[in-house]
């Protein structure tokens, strides 16, 4: 596979890692591919001595807009229940890492792209970002967002947002605490950066 076509595509420098969805003109939605690759991509990193800190971005307008909805077609019980295992293994494995990690979130971050988003130790969003556990409008349910989401803020919150399908604007996330910073779009990665500069300078130990 040409890099290019790579749909997870991962790079290191001082200490910082980045790993970018790569599927713009699809929104960067999820795949059984992308997920595995993002998996991947986050043990890579978890396991690699030198990375104190993960930046998580994408390619293109949109951070992510959920799970492609062509992959909901013509599954049996038993392979949906596979498949989301698959597409919300990295919940799990967020979950479970101790190397620190930023989402930077530009455009639409919805469903399992608000869940990745929200999941993420630190969220620096754009101006431009929306948030949105919009599932609910499609006939399903934002179960995986709904676990970072309750740790933030609260069960209150998370129903109405997870039962709603309500989008939130960037400064309203901030003011909810789903993110610790909204930014100018175009100073987006300049200020991912800077904070991922500023915790890898400090003792990896305390970090971890």
């Amino acid at each position: 596979l040409l890099m290019s076509e790579s749909v997870i595509v991962s790079h290191k420098k001082d200490r910082i890692g980045t790993i970018r969805l790569n599927r713009p003109k699809a929104m960067n939605t999820f795949t059984p591919e992308l997920a595995d690759q993002l998996d991947s991509a986050l043990w890579a990193f978890e396991r690699d001595p030198e990375i104190l800190v993960i930046m998580l971005e994408a390619a293109g307008e949109h951070f992510c807009t959920g799970i492609a909805l062509d992959q909901f077609d013509d599954k049996s019980q038993r392979e949906y229940r596979e498949f989301l295992y698959r597409i919300d293994a990295f919940y799990h494995t967020l979950w479970q890492m101790k190397t620190i990690t930023i989402a930077l979130v530009q455009g639409y971050a919805l469903a399992n792209g608000a869940g990745l988003a929200f999941a993420a130790d630190f969220t620096i969003a754009a101006q431009s970002a929306v948030f949105g556990t919009t599932a609910i409008n499609v006939g399903l349910i934002c179960l995986g967002p709904a676990a970072p989401m309750i740790r933030i803020v609260g069960r209150k919150k998370t129903l109405e947002l997870v039962l709603t399908g309500e989008m939130v604007s960037a400064e309203k996330a901030l003011q909810m605490g789903l993110v610790n910073q909204v930014v100018a779009d175009d100073q987006l990665q300049q200020s991912a950066r800077k904070l991922a500069e500023t915790l890898a300078e400090k003792s990896p130990l305390a970090l971890k």
